[in-house]
């Protein structure tokens, strides 16, 4: 069996191996999306072929809307070519379930794939057909956190923005300027209302999106590539929103055995690429089954029904309360502590950590006794339930092939929230923490590039990485400084980094001496889990 149309046309073998098939007709759907396409998304990878896909083939499974999701990637463009185009924009979907098992689903809620840049003119003329279109009802994105980003660490604007800026919508090339482009292409057509919907795991993403983009279209009015009248549409929320979401789904790198399982159920051609951009993908997707979506119901245009399909729709401040629960105190302080200690200890695997006692009682210890008691309760989430599925069934479930490695790549771009949010919510009473501290230090003896038994140990890729290695230059595995905290202080009182400083919160001496029980080696990354534990 292949993973293609045609072949969904036979669903005896499929159905022999246990793959569910889509239940609408395909044809049909592709051909009433391309004459009134209503969703439009940027981010081929895997979050969303393996969530935010599924959700509309919920719908159409359901005879709740007849259209599919347009794909369009704005960065590497081997995905549209080398894994949807082979496959008919096709995902065989597996869900890995903790006893072991598999559950597969052929998602075929995608009609079309396109290449978002100016190298590929057509797409870029069906992407401006697109956007004309009346029916468009909502733009999605997971461009990752960065996707957003118009200004370097220096506070300026990148060159290519800067670039951007200059030629005008006509020959930009930024994700952000792309879609301010496509957005005056709808303004001349007539300024049909649109929702454009961030799905990046960030914080207030909807307000990211929304101040890059009207950034853009700033700096083209004023330099009269644009009508002041279109900046001023994109301002007014009743004609373009951007909704606030939150989004939790663990869809890991495609794993060896999930691609062996598919081969001898006879699904073929189903092995992993690595793109020119060094994007790990392929046909299928793994990922765990339990996903959240909360988003901001506000679609001046319509929208699908996706409380239909288990998205909670509510309120602003409900989105962002459950972001903020899920991101400063249930699940992202706990992955990216147990990411940077299972680098230093030598694993491999997030689910082997959680068989760690002194690790696992780090993830606790983070959750319940230092998060929970300044959690902000979103109402429509129960924290501490949130908090127990994650340490009892998702973190644990040794089927999800997902690597400390991954979980540690931009961790100076997330500590100032994971960690940062919940050191401001103790105020005062701040120097009280210990697991939190103790995974700072952490993190900062992870950037030594040394492991817990004094090999040498590859980071993760991080924009941060050579900054802050120069602080700490002086700080060595094997040496104990006697001026640990002033050593340290350039880089704890950096309330840029960490949201606040430090220092003055009281903790340098706490995370300094953390850090120096971690630099003796072999053992001292555990024996500091031992000892503050």
């Amino acid at each position: 069996m292949r993973l293609n149309l045609a072949q969904l046309k036979s669903s005896g073998p499929w159905q022999s191996a246990g793959v569910a098939l889509p239940r609408f007709d395909t044809e049909a759907m592709s051909a009433a999306t391309a004459k009134n396409p209503a969703w439009l998304h940027f981010g081929a990878g895997n979050i969303f072929r393996g969530f935010i896909a599924r959700l509309q083939q919920d719908l159409l499974n359901q005879g709740l809307t007849e259209t599919g999701i347009i794909a369009a990637e704005t960065f590497d463009f081997d995905i549209m070519d080398k894994i949807y185009a082979p496959h008919d924009n096709l995902t065989l979907l597996v869900s890995l379930l903790p006893d072991g098992g598999m559950d597969k689903e052929i998602v075929a809620s995608i009609p079309q794939g396109l290449r978002a840049s100016s190298d590929f003119p057509q797409d870029m003329d069906r992407l401006r057909e697109i956007f004309r279109s009346q029916s468009l009802q909502m733009v999605s994105y997971t461009i990752t956190e960065k996707g957003y980003a118009l200004r370097g660490l220096d506070g300026e604007f990148l060159p290519l923005v800067q670039t951007d800026a200059e030629n005008g919508p006509e020959r930009c090339v930024h994700a952000m300027s792309l879609t301010a482009a496509l957005l005056w292409e709808r303004f001349q057509a007539g300024g049909a209302p649109i929702a454009l919907v961030s799905m990046d795991n960030c914080s207030h993403n909807g307000e990211k999106l929304r101040e890059s983009v009207t950034t853009v279209a700033g700096m083209w009015a004023q330099r009269g590539h644009v009508s002041q009248a279109f900046a001023d549409w994109l301002r007014d929320e009743s004609q373009v929103s951007f909704p606030w979401t939150m989004i939790d789904k663990i869809t890991p790198r495609p794993a060896q055995a999930v691609e062996e399982a598919l081969a001898a159920a006879g699904v073929e051609d189903m092995a992993p690429i690595v793109t020119g951009k060094g994007t790990y993908i392929a046909p299928f997707v793994n990922a765990e089954r339990p996903q959240y979506l909360v988003v901001e119901d506000s679609f001046p245009n319509g929208r699908p029904p996706l409380e239909n399909a288990g998205v909670f729709l509510t309120d602003r401040a409900t989105v962002n309360a459950t972001e903020r629960m899920k991101v400063t105190t249930c699940l992202n302080p706990l992955h990216t502590a147990l990411a940077v200690f299972g680098c230093l200890l030598g694993y491999t695997s997030i689910a082997a950590e959680m068989g760690d006692k002194d690790l696992h009682k780090l993830a606790e210890t983070i959750g319940y006794q230092e998060g929970l008691p300044v959690v902000t309760d979103p109402g429509i989430l129960s924290p501490r339930e949130f908090i127990r599925e994650v340490l009892e069934e998702r973190l644990p479930n040794p089927f999800i092939p997902d690597t400390p490695q991954r979980i540690a790549t931009d961790t100076s771009q997330k500590v100032g929230i994971r960690f940062g949010e919940t050191i401001k919510s103790y105020g005062d009473r701040a120097g009280e923490l210990t697991a939190i501290p103790l995974a700072i230090a952490g993190w900062l003896r992870y950037l030594l590039g040394v492991d817990d038994s004094g090999a040498p140990m590859e980071c993760s890729s991080d924009p941060m990485l050579e900054q802050l290695r120069a602080q700490l230059a002086g700080i060595k595995p094997g040496q104990r400084s006697t001026a640990m905290v002033e050593a340290l202080a350039p880089v704890l009182s950096n309330a840029a980094l960490f949201g606040s400083d430090l220092c003055a919160a009281g903790l340098g001496e706490k995370i300094a001496q953390m850090l120096g029980t971690m630099l003796t080696v072999p053992g001292g990354v555990r024996a500091a889990l031992k000892e503050y534990l």
